[in-house]
């Protein structure tokens, strides 16, 4: 099985799963291989969820089989029929061996994600096409070169560009002569589908611009941001395409200029979105955008201003819509999954991560300490119910603690709290008082992404700005109190993007 360059593996056989051979775990999905078919996989997790991918990399996956030296592969040229936009994940390869087209899913999202009707309300969509490739080497290669094959047919790139894939799947070709043979190829959109609802690209637009970053209390300039994410989606709020699952979707990134063309869009009303890593918040242009068949829409220099009231006072994390910079402990060695050992950019990927923190933390709970704790290292990953002695759960209070100096109590700070993911949670902010009856700030009950058990490290993406009385800081030491109060199971949770505290706005910029 084949998913990326890091997540290639060979994997363990259905039977392996039945009961005679695997132990289930705290879902159906994860399952302890005991006695498997094969020696070489007892003691491994084999869960489905440790091999789903974001929409904007589920370019190519499939399989390769050893006897004959075969591989299967799905090539989606496009996303563009896919719901929830770049960030959402979904199934894509499992034990069977099973390769998913999935076009809409809730996994890592929850109930926004499912498309909903009124009474008599009008829709269609028109999804995929999507691209079956089939290639072999000759006797005596190795099979796994197959996987190098399937990407150069995926010949990506998603800017300016169509992706250029094999064209036919009744031809299979060895690799060996991958190098000399003229593969068909044909740009997206296909021009074989015969529905009117599947536009040529003749009848397609284009939109273009420049997108630049406004924060002076960063920069006196506003600033180009090489891989900013600017696409085009149905009309709705600041934000709303990651919760969109009826239209269609289409994103490009900007260049080192902020410069970005986002081609080959079907006509229809669109608002224009767009979000930048090392940044918090969503951007979303006040115009609609009219496309229609051949057209090339110049929306010139487009200017973000990210939230902002005044200077950084400490910030944990970096603003990127997900948890993957905080701690990920290590996986209890009874439950691995071998692939992942010795990749710490998948270790989140790792089954039962969540009842680490109960043994890291089986008292109090987590302390960070301003200008002395590392968020790489002290920061959990997810904010987890604690399980206790009798196996049942309760709520966790992390502590943030900071000195500030010059305390304006008449003033308005700001708190800015980015979360990565939430699933059945609560999220309470007090402030040098945890036992107040009355929180500062609570999300109420938020989120149903389950991204911790489906081993992800973000679901939907939420910004609370909240704001702090001056009257309530301290000359001095200060503790943000963050309660999770949801405890009915441990999967009840929130992630963390990113927290910054700012001062007041006092005029002085960068």
């Amino acid at each position: 099985m084949a998913v990326a360059d890091d997540r290639r593996r060979y994997m363990p056989l259905p039977d392996d799963r039945q009961p005679e051979r695997g132990q289930p775990l705290a879902y159906p999905e994860a399952v302890l291989l005991v006695n498997p078919v094969e020696p070489e996989f007892i003691g491994e997790v084999d869960d489905k969820y440790q091999y789903t991918c974001e929409n904007r990399n589920l370019k190519v996956h499939g399989w390769i089989s050893n006897d004959p030296s075969i591989g299967f592969w799905q090539i989606t040229p496009s996303d563009e029929f896919r719901t929830g936009g770049p960030l959402k994940q979904n199934l894509c390869s499992h034990v069977g061996p099973t390769c998913l087209a999935v076009f809409v899913g809730a996994h890592y999202a929850g109930d926004d994600l499912i498309p909903k009707f009124g009474q008599g309300e009008p829709w269609k969509k028109v999804f995929g096409p999507v691209f079956i490739y089939l290639n072999s080497v000759m006797d005596g290669q190795d099979p796994l070169t197959l996987w190098d094959d399937a990407k150069r047919q995926v010949n990506v790139n998603f800017g300016e560009f169509p992706i250029n894939i094999s064209s036919s799947i009744n031809h299979v070709y060895p690799v060996f002569a991958s190098n000399q043979m003229t593969v068909e190829t044909s740009g997206w959109p296909y021009s074989f589908p015969a529905s009117e609802d599947f536009p040529k690209s003749n009848q397609r637009g284009m939109v273009y611009g420049k997108l630049l970053v406004r924060d002076r209390f960063v920069n006196s300039n506003d600033m180009p941001i090489n891989g900013a994410y600017v696409g085009l989606a149905p009309l709705g709020e600041v934000g709303s395409w990651q919760r969109e699952c009826k239209g269609y979707q289409f994103w490009t990134e900007t260049d080192e200029n902020g410069v970005f063309s986002i081609n080959n869009i079907r006509t229809g009303n669109y608002n224009l979105y767009a979000w930048v890593n090392g940044f918090i918040g969503d951007y979303r242009n006040d115009s609609s955008i009219t496309v229609t068949p051949g057209c090339k829409i110049n929306v010139g220099t487009l200017v973000y201003e990210p939230p902002r009231n005044g200077p950084t006072l400490w910030e944990i994390g970096i603003p990127d819509r997900s948890a993957a910079e905080f701690y990920v402990p290590d996986p209890n060695p009874l439950f691995v999954n071998k692939l992942f050992l010795d990749q710490p950019q998948n270790k989140f990927r790792q089954y039962g991560l969540w009842e680490r923190y109960g043994e890291l933390y089986p008292e109090g709970d987590l302390i960070y300490t301003i200008g002395e704790s590392d968020y790489s290292k002290d920061w959990f990953y997810a904010q987890v119910p604690r399980k206790k002695e009798d196996n049942s759960y309760e709520g966790t209070t992390w502590q943030i603690k900071f000195k500030l100096e010059n305390v304006k109590p008449s003033a308005t700070y700001k708190l800015r709290i980015a979360l990565a993911g939430a699933s059945l949670a609560e999220l309470q902010v007090r402030i040098n008082d945890r036992n107040k009856a009355r929180p500062l700030f609570t999300t109420g009950l938020i989120g149903r992404d389950n991204a911790i058990p489906r081993h992800g490290i973000h679901g939907l993406y939420w910004l609370y700005n909240v704001d702090v009385a001056g009257s309530l800081l301290l000359e001095g030491d200060n503790t943000f109190y963050f309660t999770q109060t949801r405890s009915q199971s441990p999967f009840q949770a929130i992630m963390y993007d990113y927290i910054r505290l700012e001062g007041p706005n006092t005029g002085t910029v960068v």
